[in-house]
């Protein structure tokens, strides 16, 4: 059989090459790519509808990635050994191929599109993340499907103050920045990623480092695409029907009235809200029935133009936002930590209209989050979980699973406060964060950032500073070139703007970033501009935040269970836990502790976790019985265990006993052990007189510490 399969390749530069191929799989899908590098392969595939959605006024577009466990050679975890619902890394991984490609479809193309991207094989020490986009994109440019790319997307990582395009799981262990950039041959699009606090010149610095490798996979992308027929024509589709009288007609009746309402500065959400509705369904109460039913949606669709083009001008003309706020304004900010007195620590952050209540809990290792990915696996300690409910924006909504957005903003807070967190010596615990979200007016995410250091600190878990965090927007002309740069935006200006810049950091530099672009052209100096802004901004709710609480308690409260982590040789393990886990289920009942004992390397690891310190206290001091090798000559209060013809048992440690003969027990001789008076359970001073090279008996004497009587 004759496969004409179409390939080519991406030089990184560092002996590592990725080939992009085509018509060898999936030939039915409207495009499909095998990107390889390595042993690491990832299938990418795209189908779009070939008319156009109706009734709608964005773009049906569904993107999502899946890890094979077959890629590696494993079994699904779980119990029906199959790949089901998506995991939050997967999840994560779609929207960034997501955010990537959304902007360059045209305003007008409706069609519903999906794009499915698939790891097929991996190795263990490459991250398929930072190729996801560039396997979808190629897909798309192989295919007759409008598209206005190519794009690609890389991983920036800098590793003793070296750039590295696409570096290895090994790689990143030393990393400060790790980002993941996506853009066409020409602009910047989207980023995302953690950084050690570094400057905005350092970011700058790293994006554009990003920028020169896209350009480069990017070219790939349209030679591949020259060498396939298909995508020498793409598809055309009926546009939607407009009406062009009813439009001039919009815009001559309310212009002005939407421009009034939006200069009038209402900062309540609701009420200007219902002031711009106003505006609408007055004029839709001039149609009959039967014309609305015919332009309805038109009329929604002019209307929201007319008002995002108002809300623009007036920002551009007047430098006056919606709320009345300047560009650089930040809207008020009140904070309040302890607020849930069982909780072990929390907070609420409220900017504007915007409101998380964050709460911390402190546990164990067994509350671990487990990791099972194709890829990576592991357990992890940290965890931060964002809920999104609907009143929070004053709505009515189904309930049902955690949506893509609260995945991907809570996972942007988990990287805002991870470069703060203390280290495994610092901090015995697994940390759980959680923001609930109860007012929604734009930047919640960065609430949650908020929220969170304060909640941290609330609890007493020692960051090593605090972090705050702000979205900035941008409202740009091309025609007239202006342009104005914007923090603290709101959801109307996030939605009406041309980007969303959200930046998180410490008093000394930026811990994360999360840009999100829709505009082409936007320059590194404009870029800089709003990374200033954002500093200044960043550290106005830094200095807020700090009024309220600037470092952490310097005790957990007295209810947080404690844990004292003890090491001990790996050979005693199993004596600690004893057979079938008698010793340790005997030591948890006896103590009223949590133990958990862990392997690590040549040491085992014991947590022991209670709130009663005497309790800790009593557990400390049995492993340390158990754990300490007798020593010949050394003194030792034990415990009679038993009485025999020949002598008693003495357990001198826990778990370990020795013989006590009688002719040892005192100078004078004894015809019966009972003689001397002892009975099981007394307590008995003894000496270690030898210890058995081959069996470990004890050889124990009491007479050794007694005078010695006097010869008459």
């Amino acid at each position: 059989m004759n496969i004409m399969e179409i390939q080519t390749t991406i030089d990184l530069g560092d002996g590592r090459e990725i080939t992009l191929s085509t018509g060898k799989l999936a030939k039915l899908a409207d495009g499909s790519v095998v990107l390889s590098i390595g042993d690491t392969m990832l299938l990418a595939t795209v189908m779009a509808k070939k008319e156009l959605s109706e009734n709608t006024s964005f773009l049906p577009l569904s993107v999502d990635y899946q890890e094979k466990y077959a890629a590696t050679g494993r079994f699904p975890g779980g119990f029906f050994k199959r790949e089901a619902r998506p995991m939050e890394h997967e999840i994560l991984i779609s929207r960034l191929v997501d955010r990537a490609l959304r902007p360059m479809f045209t305003d007008n193309y409706y069609a519903e599109t999906q794009v499915l991207i698939s790891l097929i094989s991996a190795d263990k020490n490459t991250l398929p993340d930072a190729f996801a986009g560039l396997a979808a994109s190629a897909a798309l440019a192989v295919s007759d499907i409008p598209f206005n790319g190519p794009i690609s997307e890389v991983r920036v990582g800098r590793i003793n103050n070296t750039f590295i395009i696409n570096p290895s799981i090994s790689q990143l262990t030393e990393a400060d920045i790790d980002i993941i950039v996506a853009g066409t041959k020409d602009n910047i699009v989207m980023v995302e990623g953690e950084m050690q606090e570094i400057s905005e010149q350092e970011l700058l610095e790293a994006i554009r480092f990003g920028h020169e490798a896209i350009k480069v996979q990017c070219k790939a992308q349209s030679d591949l695409a020259s060498k396939v027929e298909k995508a020498a024509t793409k598809r055309e589709y009926e546009p939607m029907e407009e009406d062009s009288e009813l439009a001039e007609k919009i815009r001559k009746e309310l212009y002005e009235k939407i421009y009034k309402v939006a200069k009038k500065g209402i900062k309540n959400k609701q009420e200007r809200k219902n002031a711009f509705n106003e505006i609408k369904e007055n004029f839709i109460e001039s149609f009959t029935e039967e014309e609305l039913l015919e332009k309805k949606v038109l009329i929604e669709k002019y209307f929201d133009e007319l008002h995002k083009e108002a809300v623009r001008t007036l920002v551009l003309d007047k430098n006056i936002r919606v709320d009345g706020r300047k560009p650089g304004e930040i809207r008020p900010i009140w904070t309040e930590v302890n607020y849930l007195p069982a909780a072990h620590g929390s907070a609420i952050f409220t900017r504007g209209e915007t409101q998380s209540l964050t709460t911390v809990t402190l546990g164990t290792k067994l509350d671990e989050q487990v990791v099972d990915g194709a890829v990576v696996e592991g357990t992890s300690k940290f965890l931060l979980h964002y809920n999104f409910p609907p009143f929070s924006t004053g709505e009515v909504k189904m309930m049902r699973f955690t949506s893509r957005r609260e995945i991907g903003h809570g996972n942007l807070a988990l990287r805002s406060l991870k470069p703060v967190m203390p280290d495994e010596q610092e901090n015995p615990y697994t940390i759980r964060i959680v923001s609930d979200i109860l007012e929604s007016n734009g930047s919640s995410s960065m609430a949650t950032v908020c929220a969170g250091t304060l909640a941290l600190m609330d609890a007493g878990v020692k960051i090593s500073k605090p972090v705050s965090g702000i979205a900035m927007g941008l409202i740009a002309d091309p025609k007239s070139k202006k342009h104005a740069i914007l923090s603290d935006i709101l959801g109307d200006e996030d939605a009406l703007g041309d980007m969303d810049f959200k930046i998180t950091g410490t008093a000394d530099g930026i811990t994360a970033c999360q840009m999100d672009i829709k505009i082409e052209g936007l320059s590194y100096e404009l870029m800089q501009k709003a990374l200033e802004q954002a500093k200044k901004g960043r550290l106005h709710i830094l200095e807020q935040m700090c009024k309220t609480i600037s470092k952490p308690r310097e005790d957990y409260k007295p209810f947080v269970p404690r844990i004292v982590k003890l090491t001990v040789p790996k050979e005693f393990i199993g004596a600690i836990i004893g057979p079938g886990g008698k010793v340790i289920q005997e030591m948890q009942k006896e103590s009223g502790s949590t133990i958990v004992v862990e392997e690590v390397g040549e040491y085992g690891v014991v947590d022991i976790v209670s709130e009663n310190k005497a309790s800790i206290d009593w557990v400390v001091n049995k492993i340390k019985g158990i754990t300490t090798v007798p020593e010949i000559g050394q003194i030792y209060k034990g415990t009679v265990k038993s009485i025999v013809a020949f002598g008693m048992f003495v357990e001198i440690l826990p778990g370990k006993e020795g013989l006590l003969h009688i002719s040892e027990i005192e100078w004078r001789r004894l015809d019966k052990v009972e003689d001397a008076g002892f009975s099981a359970g007394d307590e008995i001073e003894v000496k270690l007189l030898d210890v058995d090279n081959k069996t470990g008996k004890l050889k124990l004497s009491r007479k050794a510490l007694l005078p010695r009587p006097k010869r008459r």
